[in-house]
């Protein structure tokens, strides 16, 4: 892999690249983005529970719509959109496959599903990536709530038995896929990628509170009503949690990555349980930092009314 100049774009940035600040559907950051750029990694999206349906389909559809626009009239040589295994909505086969049916739950599932197709359609070189639910360091997103249960010793409820099995991702597993992606002979190609070594929710949960040390057990709770209850509390605005959250969380969910493996001589170098624990152990040695509540992927999620679920556990 050769060394590369890295530029991004984000409405709030703090890493050692050029960064360029602004909104992905402006045409004019969008350019400015991929002026003299060889490849495009377009890894940008609205969260699920970050606005209302029209914000999330118009950030992620519209803003994929101009990066595109920007991408060819700059003569970008190859597109790398990262996607996710949320375009499969919640099947009942696994391991899923590339060519798996389709089915977007909520409209993040569903602006992913309409971003793939853009993506295509562009006359471009295109690479698409799925990942399985990924973490790492500043990366915790819905964790930072697992984590901040299991710090303080909480009972932790778990949506049916636990025994469903459920894939999980390093984040720099991702980073040496998307890499790959973008020097691999592999135009036109779409890769699932998530951990090899995984085992059910409570095993690697068990796993996990083991590895903390603190008082924390395991609480099933019945699925169904718990996903109509997460359901009214995401309606009302109450809860940081998507529906493809709740609705995956008592399911297997699980794809198969050798084509990610035989195309881009990729493989996953860490389990479940060790990125589970990495990031737990991060996120217990930067609490202190850790203040201000919000809805991004690199500070504290405001829990709503998981925090009274919390306080009576």
């Amino acid at each position: 892999m050769r060394t590369l100049d890295v530029v991004a774009i984000d409405d709030a940035v703090e890493r050692d690249v050029i960064e360029i600040r602004g909104d992905m559907r402006e045409a004019a950051r969008a350019r400015e983005l991929c002026d003299g750029a060889d490849v495009l990694i377009h890894a940008a999206a609205a969260l699920p529970i970050r606005g209302s349906r029209d914000e999330i389909m118009s950030v992620n559809i519209d803003g994929t719509t101009a990066l595109l626009a920007a991408a060819r009239d700059a003569g970008v040589r190859r597109v790398v959109y990262i996607s996710s295994t949320a375009v499969y909505g919640v099947p009942k086969v696994h391991p899923l496959r590339e060519d798996a049916p389709l089915v977007g739950v909520g409209p993040y599932g569903e602006s992913k599903i309409a971003c793939e197709r853009l993506v295509r359609a562009s006359p471009l070189e295109t690479v698409v990536i799925r990942p399985k639910t990924f973490l790492g360091p500043e990366r915790l997103g819905v964790f930072e709530i697992l984590f901040d249960w299991i710090h303080e010793g909480r009972r932790i409820p778990i949506l049916g038995n636990g025994r469903n099995r459920y894939q999980l991702l390093a984040v720099q597993d991702l980073v040496e896929a998307t890499a790959r992606a973008c020097e691999a002979n592999v135009a036109g190609e779409t890769f699932n990628v998530g951990a090899t070594e995984f085992g059910t929710v409570r095993s690697d949960l068990e796993s996990l509170i083991a590895h903390a040390g603190t008082r924390s057990r395991l609480r099933p709770v019945p699925a169904r009503p718990a996903e109509a209850a997460l359901r009214a509390l995401e309606l009302a605005r109450l809860s940081p949690l998507g529906e493809w959250h709740y609705k995956t969380a008592s399911r297997d969910s699980f794809v198969d990555v050798t084509r990610a493996e035989r195309l881009l001589g990729w493989h996953a170098t860490k389990s479940n349980v060790g990125t589970l624990v990495e990031n737990y152990d991060w996120y217990a040695a930067n609490l202190a930092r850790m203040k201000s509540a919000g809805v991004t992927h690199r500070v504290p999620w405001n829990q709503q009314a998981l925090g009274w679920l919390k306080r009576v556990s």
